[in-house]
């Protein structure tokens, strides 16, 4: 019998980001995308812990047991188990990277330490540290202090111990501390010795430990030590207070606050002294109920996210130039092409450039009178909101319903929200209580004195920069009848003490969760009959315990149920009684896997829907969300084929299991990598509109 009925969420997100570190462990991805997975890796446990670890302390330090919302785990020991879990991830991520530096020496690239610096290079790196890292170098010396001031949320810092020369007893060690600037590049290439082939780099923070002697001077030391520390702090959002504050106030105030949560982690090196490391948790206040790990020489190894492009091409992934949707050209009209059929956007296999295409000419158009659009996560350097600002300069009714609590791009979003009111963009901040985390947008046109809608419902941001990594899928349409229901979305933006009903839409809160389990139970009912029955789900996560029920349900009754989750999962596949009937697997890979795609079988009326919600308590219950359905036939099958191409990957696709080791998809077939195929998929579609002359220039 299994155990627990549900994998813990917890747990089951450090599975993921176990399944992130075997990407930097895997010997056949080019060496220093390796190393951006190691920061993939480090930046999703930094927000882990600010979020959903914080959200556990807090249930623990209130006294409650919390198994009903932790899936059976008690807070606290779920606490001990999620600490002890890290430090070994932690512990194999240093590993990898120590394999993955001895790697880039047989490629002629160095990253060495102070200590390795030759007196070439010497001369550089005093240079470099004297004109751009000085300047911008915050010191605290701690003895004196009653308490140590606030620590920056997840900056890095090295806790320097000076023993003097004449001082006696406890005065005879400083402890010191030194932020690792943000502003400056964390990578710094130095010259060569000889060889102009030999690339060497050093890290922003070892070359502020070969310059030790340059800051403190002053002093008569008699050693200087010097070992990396960081503090993670719990990052929720305190939406309460002064009710005379607007909106965008209370939450740049809340954004503020951030940098004085409480402490929830703290990484140490753990070569530290031990009495260095003693003076900083006494001094900080931090104790056994925090989660205290010790890690490597380098913390924040985020940044190698962005490590440079340096070395031959083989390094990195080969790039793939993103393709034009079939029948479908950027050069004339896109309103034109969408009102005679559908089409379907799947970036980044598609390049994003529909997207901002049917803005900008919307925003020109004579005839078009409004734009309504949602917004989540935009870039740094949006052309959606220069489109939308454009249309409002253009004579358009421009509105646009922005979330700015989307977890750390709140100042982004402000940025860009107080830049469209002051053009004249219509804001609408959400729904008070309710995250609105739907994308979708739609458009007025004046056609022979009538009103036509255009639009587009898509599962991922409006974000050009994420459109390039993460995978999402996006429908472009002229439906009048879904696009009527869009209408109705804005509308209880506006007046959202009125519950819309929906035709073809299926809204979160108020629809997702009964319409889902309506669905789930015909393909229980056509099993039970003989029916063709089937369920094939893709999802970023799925937690709901009340959906799990409902698909062992559904599996119990012979539904064969087939899952692709890229994170979360919660439900325990392949148990007899339970879930014998259901499939899952994980892929994660060169590009984020995001987009929510559904299928039911449906009797053999097969039911398609794409979606911004995945089976999440809060995407149902707590969110605005839209699930469109797809109703043209030839994009029906598209959806159809790439999640079965999905669901063969032999190559980077993992199974779940209830003790999930992450064990890779084991095959006798051909190997199939699903992201690359995915994109032969497409490129073969073109052989039918296009010679091999144009594919050619496509893909080289």
């Amino acid at each position: 019998m299994v155990k627990n009925k549900y994998i813990n969420r917890e747990i089951s997100w450090l599975q993921f980001n176990a399944r992130v570190l075997q990407e930097a462990a895997d010997e056949s991805v080019p060496l220093i995308e390796r190393l951006r997975f190691l920061g993939i890796f480090s930046n999703n446990l930094d927000e882990f812990f600010r979020v959903r670890y914080a959200t556990i302390r807090r249930i623990a330090q209130a006294g409650k047991g919390g198994k009903k919302v932790l899936g059976g785990f008690k807070a606290s020991s779920l606490l001990k188990e999620i600490t002890q879990i890290v430090i070994d991830q932690q512990a194999r991520s240093l590993e990898i990277l120590d394999d993955i530096h001895r790697q880039l020496e047989e490629h002629h690239i160095y990253i060495i330490k102070e200590d390795e610096v030759s007196e070439k290079q010497a001369q550089f790196v005093k240079d470099y540290y004297l004109q751009k890292v000085s300047p911008a170098l915050v010191t605290i010396i701690l003895n004196d202090l009653e308490e140590i001031p606030r620590l920056k949320d997840s900056a890095a810092y090295l806790a320097v111990k000076m023993i003097l020369n004449e001082e006696e007893g406890s005065k005879s060690k400083q402890y010191i501390l030194i932020e690792i600037p943000r502003g400056i590049e964390r990578f710094v290439e130095i010259p060569s010795e000889e060889d102009e082939q030999e690339k060497y780099i050093i890290l922003l923070d070892d070359l502020i430990r070969f310059n030790l002697h340059s800051i403190f001077n002053i002093f008569d030391y008699k050693s200087l030590s010097a070992h990396m520390i960081k503090i993670t702090r719990d990052a929720e959002l305190d939406m309460a207070g002064d009710i005379d504050k607007s909106y965008i106030e209370k939450l740049l105030s809340s954004i503020k606050d951030r940098v004085e949560g409480e402490p929830v982690r703290f990484v140490y090196d753990k070569n530290i002294d031990d009495d260095t490391l003693q003076f900083l948790l006494k001094k900080m206040g931090i104790d056994d109920a925090d989660s205290i790990i010790p890690g490597g020489r380098y913390h924040n190894r985020k940044d190698y996210m962005k490590f440079p492009r340096i070395g031959p091409e083989e390094l990195f992934y080969r790039q793939y130039n993103p393709l034009p949707v079939q029948d479908w050209s950027l050069q004339g009209s896109l309103l034109g092409k969408i009102a005679e059929k559908d089409y379907l956007q799947y970036t980044p296999y598609h390049t994003f450039s529909y997207t901002v295409k049917f803005l900008r000419e919307s925003a020109l158009d004579p005839k078009v009178q409004s734009i309504k659009i949602t917004i989540y996560r935009l870039a740094e350097i949006s052309h959606i909101a220069s489109s939308l600002i454009n249309a409002v300069k253009n004579g358009k009714r421009v509105t646009v319903s922005i979330e700015l609590r989307a977890r750390f791009d709140e100042e982004n979003n402000i940025r860009y929200a107080e830049q469209m009111q002051r053009e004249g963009v219509k804001l609408i901040f959400g729904v008070s209580g309710l995250k609105v985390h739907c994308k979708a947008c739609v458009i007025e046109r004046l056609e022979d004195h009538k009103v036509k809608r255009y639009g587009f419902i898509s599962t991922g941001n409006f974000n050009e920069t994420t459109a390039k990594v993460y995978t999402d899928y996006t429908l472009f349409t002229t439906n009048q009848a879904i696009l009527k229901d869009v209408e109705k979305v804005f509308d209880f933006f506006e007046i959202n003490y009125k519950v819309k009903k929906y035709k073809h839409l299926i809204v979160s809160p108020h629809y997702s969760r009964n319409a889902f389990e309506r669905l789930i139970d015909v393909e229980i009912k056509n099993a039970i009959k003989g029916l063709p029955s089937g369920i094939r789900l893709k999802l970023n996560s799925l937690s709901d315990y009340k959906m799990i029920d409902k698909l062992y349900e559904a599996s119990r009754a012979g539904v064969k149920i087939q899952l692709i989750v890229r994170g979360i999962c919660c439900l325990v596949p392949g148990v007899q009684g339970m879930s014998e009937n259901i499939e899952a697997i994980s892929i994660v890979d060169k590009y984020l896997e995001h987009p929510r795609l559904f299928i039911f079988e449906n009797g053999g009326d097969r039911k398609t829907y794409i979606s911004s919600a995945d089976w999440m308590t809060r995407n149902l219950d707590y969110r605005v969300e839209i699930t469109c359905p797809i109703l043209q036939e030839d994009i029906q099958q598209e959806l159809l084929d790439t999640f079965n191409i999905c669901w063969n990957d032999n190559v980077k696709a993992r199974v779940f299991k209830e003790n999930s080791e992450n064990e890779y998809v084991q095959s006798k077939n051909p190997k199939l990598r699903s992201q690359f195929a995915t994109y032969q998929y497409y490129l073969q579609k073109l052989d039918e509109t296009q010679d091999e002359t144009q594919k050619l220039k496509l893909t080289t």
